[in-house]
């Protein structure tokens, strides 16, 4: 079994190897006449292939938002100095906040996990079935029950106990913010990690920590929401994927789902039903993250298809 994870993994990223190297442009500015003509015409007058274009106008807020990509091949511009030419020629011009991608620069993924394993092997079968163009250097964990799912798919996995009086809480995280940087991570997947992330992490991570919850959010915050959802008689449950934030299970959502229950479920056929939402609605979240098809503006997200 492993062998065919292996030959599937080397094979997707042998695909990706020969495909074209593309930029990809992410950004937001107030609404205005003429941004899409510039920022295309900027392409294309640059021997750009546009390959990607996506837009959306926020009436309310009178802001907008953008998804563009284009392909490298021919690009007058060298990609070291791209950055510098969008900042100078739009930044200021037009108010604008941007990201710059590289589809050859592969994100570099952290898990986080506890002692539920169901999340974890969703998204390493994925990771080796080679959906994701991606990279996982670490699992880490404050339990060591997992750490035989690290091993069948050789990822090496680094364990920190945090007291129950929490009083070695800041040491392990200053640790593992020391690991991340080691391994340089761009981002964390929280599957299921059941310990609040500091305000130091989510600081040098900004909307890069990806959070799955056991709730149709904003509803049943914080522990045992199928419980919570039980007791209080609802019809639908749900799971939520978020980018954490400080206020707890409050940050832009994602990705959403739900599935229905009647009066027959007990609280333990709710948290089965609830696994399998889990695991869809944090792949698919971790899907668009990879993808780059994601903005966050104030508390909220605009995902482009």
């Amino acid at each position: 079994m492993k062998e065919i994870l292996y030959f599937c993994t080397d094979y997707v990223q042998n695909v990706i190897k020969f495909m074209k190297s593309c930029a990809i442009l992410l950004l937001h500015c107030p609404d205005k006449p003429g941004i899409i003509s510039e920022v295309t015409k900027f392409v294309t007058d640059n021997k750009g292939n546009i390959v990607y274009l996506d837009q959306y106008v926020d009436r309310e807020d009178g802001m907008f938002f953008m998804r563009i990509q284009w392909e490298l091949e021919k690009f007058l511009i060298p990609r070291e100095k791209l950055y510098d030419y969008i900042d100078t020629l739009y930044a200021l011009r037009y108010k604008m906040t941007f990201n710059l991608y590289f589809t050859d620069e592969r994100p570099r993924m952290a898990i986080f996990v506890s002692k539920m394993s169901h999340c974890l092997y969703d998204l390493l079968a994925r990771y080796k079935a080679g959906e994701w163009n991606v990279d996982i250097p670490c699992i880490v964990s404050n339990h060591e029950d997992l750490r035989y799912i690290a091993d069948q798919f050789d990822i090496p996995y680094y364990v920190w106990a945090i007291n129950k009086d929490h009083s070695n809480k800041d040491e392990v995280e200053q640790a593992q913010m020391a690991l991340l940087k080691e391994k340089k991570i761009t981002f964390v997947v929280l599957a299921r990690y059941m310990q609040i992330i500091g305000d130091n992490m989510i600081q040098a991570y900004p909307h890069h920590i990806i959070n799955i919850h056991h709730s149709f959010l904003p509803a049943f915050v914080g522990a045992k929401p199928y419980h919570q959802a039980w007791e209080r008689g609802v019809k639908i449950i749900g799971a939520t994927s978020h980018y954490v934030t400080s206020e707890l299970d409050a940050g832009p959502i994602i990705e959403q789902d739900i599935a229905r229950i009647s009066h027959k479920d007990t609280p333990e056929s709710l948290v089965l039903k609830g696994k399998d939402l889990e695991k869809i609605v944090l792949s698919r979240a971790v899907t668009k993250h990879i993808e780059r098809k994601i903005l966050t503006f104030h508390n909220k997200t605009i995902i482009f298809s």
